[in-house]
């Protein structure tokens, strides 16, 4: 039965952790209703991500050598190269800043159900209103085009995420478009920011976490963790080619679906 769990989760993880709809909140909805919940379910949670983390890596390897300065690739694909490590660096330290100074109180007072339904909310209401005030014209139409006012811009959206329930991917895409960046891009640099990040996170929490780890659970770890690799690998890849043509309202209006689901099954 934990094998099945670890494949239900795995899925609704790479499913959800690069679309704007709140991953954490898909997490704790799906596993309250299979009853798999305390410290076990918390670490395999973040096994689980890090499985999403190295689908981004795969997909954008040739990006990330790029950025970390490997350029061995940037005569033959032109567009590479322009976006360094500063873009991210700048993307990410406000996101860092807030996440030190306020991690315990996250953890302990906001990490609750409720919290979560209003930031579907919230999160679902940033979404629309980014798309009906973005620029009518993206400034930034490709990753090597993405300016360090735009990068700053996009971190201190991201701040929004810190709160369980806002989606990092959405408040990094609503930050995105009213900085003038197009969906692609903004997709793109919210994936590749999204590296460090969540490797850093995971990385506290798995060490955190480390005495709950049993060679008698490896099944269930690896079985989540792989299942999360593939299908995350498998949801960014159309998310890129789908966000273009859908944009971000049908993710607000499914973020509020989900917030009354929460209403009804968790609170």
């Amino acid at each position: 039965m934990e094998i099945i769990i670890a494949i239900i989760l795995g899925i609704v993880e790479g499913l959800t952790e690069f679309a704007p709809v709140s991953s954490t909140g898909h997490l704790i909805l799906v596993a309250h209703l299979l009853e798999f919940t305390g410290e076990k379910a918390k670490t395999f949670e973040i096994i689980i991500q890090l499985g999403s983390i190295l689908a981004v890596i795969f997909v954008f390897w040739r990006r990330i050598l790029s950025i970390i300065g490997i350029n061995k690739w940037q005569k033959e694909e032109k567009n590479i190269g322009t976006l360094s490590i500063v873009h991210i660096a700048i993307g990410i330290i406000p996101f860092g800043i807030g996440g030190v100074l306020f991690y315990d109180f996250i953890k302990e007072v906001l990490f609750r159900s409720g919290t979560v339904v209003i930031t579907l909310i919230i999160g679902g209401l940033l979404m629309l209103a980014a798309e009906r005030w973005k620029p009518q014209k993206p400034i930034a139409e490709t990753l090597d085009q993405v300016t360090y006012k735009q990068a700053f811009a996009v971190g201190m959206f991201q701040c929004f995420a810190l709160v369980p329930g806002f989606s990092r991917s959405g408040a990094t895409l609503s930050g995105g478009l009213l900085a003038g960046m197009s969906h692609k891009t903004a997709s793109e640099f919210t994936f590749i920011m999204a590296i460090p990040i969540m490797a850093a996170a995971t990385g506290k929490d798995l060490m955190e976490s480390w005495h709950y780890l049993s060679p008698d659970d490896l099944p269930l770890f690896l079985t989540g963790f792989f299942t999360a690799f593939i299908v995350a690998l498998i949801a960014i890849k159309f998310f890129l080619q789908l966000i273009n043509k859908i944009q971000l309202a049908p993710f607000a209006y499914y973020r509020f679906g989900l917030a009354i689901l929460f209403w009804i099954f968790i609170l």
